[in-house]
């Protein structure tokens, strides 16, 4: 069975309305993307299930949503300012065009070799000297556009988290360890973006922070590791796909004394989903050396105070999105048919069943349409007259939707109708006031992936 190829991924996405250019009919800005409608299903689930799993299954995560524009002095503190860049070189030759030279240089010569010579992708040209440039987006706050208003946009949601440290220990009785979660848009001035909605200036993080007595942050370390794998592979990435790729000591942060990647085998190959960070004490001690406030936790019982030590899960919402799509993803042929399939997690899918007339007459259009509206107040269901049966199917196939009801003559007569299954293309007869219970118990049920394991 062949891997989805980017290219199919883009080309589905466009023609079903999940994601498209933003403004494409000015020409486009370079890696920014609009999504659509089934898009913004698709990544609302997933962001469900990231909250799911955050605070429903747990007792021991707190909510935040921080503020995108905040205080400059967080990004000194948080060392953004000074160190938060990429070694930028320009092409000398004819086409003029910027890159990261990190990456050029691990392209062209491998991450061994660090003396070798590199050109331009594009044009072979002659490469300048490298120069550090920062990724933060620089904005202005206020009527006038002088130095005292300058702020920026947050390059990550981490901060707005580390900030409120002080006010979620004071309101939501929790100690340590207890986390803080959040979901936000955060901003990076890329050089270098690109691989579709996978490295893009404008994105959206799932972070949360999770406070620990310093003695027992490697113990929490472990456990959000395999925590974070388990979410995965329970939504469906199949486990072949994935892998848990500890740091060198060459690529840890300043602050990290130990990081692991959650990587899925896109199809450029092996590439971050997540980070999970042990931070150390270094966010709450520098925005305390800075803004002069205490941020550590003082435990009632005994006087003892400690600053907490904190475990990072910190993942991309649209590269999730993208894992999800591309292992999802499969072209087969089906009765001397090919069918192109998105086999998401039914509570992923943007549309969880399709509620399908087999022929405009004889009552049947009604019927399918009563059947939705009782089934859309508790599930994302649709309602589609468009086109011949097996057209219909195929258009819900290619969105991920799991079951299709088709309402025929046969409803008409004894009020069952049949359920399709998207995996499997088994039909059964459903009588109609059993659907509900139905698809909510098979919702309900462990789901894995039919695709075989690469």
């Amino acid at each position: 069975m062949a891997e989805a190829t980017l290219d199919e991924i883009v080309a589905l996405c466009k023609r079903r309305g999940f994601i498209f250019p933003s403004s494409e009919i000015y020409g486009g800005v370079g890696s920014t993307y609009d999504y659509g409608h089934y898009g913004v299903l698709l990544k609302n689930n997933v962001k469900a299930e990231w909250w799911r799993a955050m605070l429903q299954e747990r007792d021991d995560i707190v909510a935040i949503d921080s503020a995108i524009i905040q205080h400059p002095k967080v990004w000194e503190a948080s060392g953004h300012l000074d160190g938060f860049t990429d070694p930028l070189v320009q092409c000398l030759g004819e086409c003029k065009r910027r890159f990261r030279e990190d990456h050029l240089r691990e392209a062209q010569l491998g991450a061994e070799d660090a003396e070798g010579e590199i050109r331009c992708p594009e044009c072979g040209g002659e490469l300048s000297e490298p120069r550090q440039f920062n990724l933060m987006f620089e904005t202005h706050v206020g009527p006038v556009a002088e130095d005292g208003n300058v702020a920026y946009l947050r390059p990550e949601t981490a901060q707005g988290i580390f900030i409120n440290f002080k006010n979620v220990l004071q309101f939501a009785r929790k100690k340590p360890p207890f986390g803080i979660a959040q979901i936000g848009k955060s901003f990076r001035n890329e050089i270098t973006p690109g691989n579709f909605i996978f490295r893009t200036r404008e994105f959206e993080q799932m972070e949360m922070e999770f406070f620990v007595p310093p003695d027992s942050a490697g113990e929490w370390h472990e456990s959000w590791m395999e925590e974070r794998m388990r979410w995965y592979t329970e939504l469906g990435i199949r486990a072949g796909k994935l892998r848990l790729r500890p740091h060198g000591s060459d690529e840890l942060s300043h602050y990290s004394s130990a990081t692991s990647d959650v990587e899925y085998e896109f199809p450029m190959g092996f590439s971050e989903l997540e980070g999970i960070a042990n931070r150390g004490d270094f966010d709450l001690t520098q925005h305390a050396k800075f803004s002069n406030e205490k941020l550590e936790y003082v435990d009632s019982a005994d006087g003892s105070r400690y600053v907490p030590h904190v475990i990072e899960p910190a993942a991309g919402v649209d590269r999730a999105m993208l894992a999800f799509m591309v292992d999802a993803y499969e072209v087969e042929e089906v009765e001397g048919r090919e069918r192109t399939v998105l086999r998401l997690h039914p509570r992923l899918a943007p549309v969880k069943a399709a509620v399908l007339p087999l022929v405009n007459k004889d009552g049947q259009p009604e019927k399918a349409r009563e059947i939705h509206h009782a089934l859309r107040g508790l599930m994302a269901t649709e309602f589609d007259t468009g086109g011949s049966i097996g057209k219909r199917y195929r258009r819900q196939d290619e969105i991920g939707t799991p079951w299709g009801i088709t309402v025929d003559h046969q409803t008409m007569e004894d009020d069952t109708v049949t359920l399709r299954d998207r995996d499997s293309l088994e039909q059964s007869r459903i009588p109609v006031d059993d659907l509900v219970n139905e698809l909510v118990g098979r919702l309900a049920q462990p789901w894995t992936s039919p695709k075989p394991t690469a």
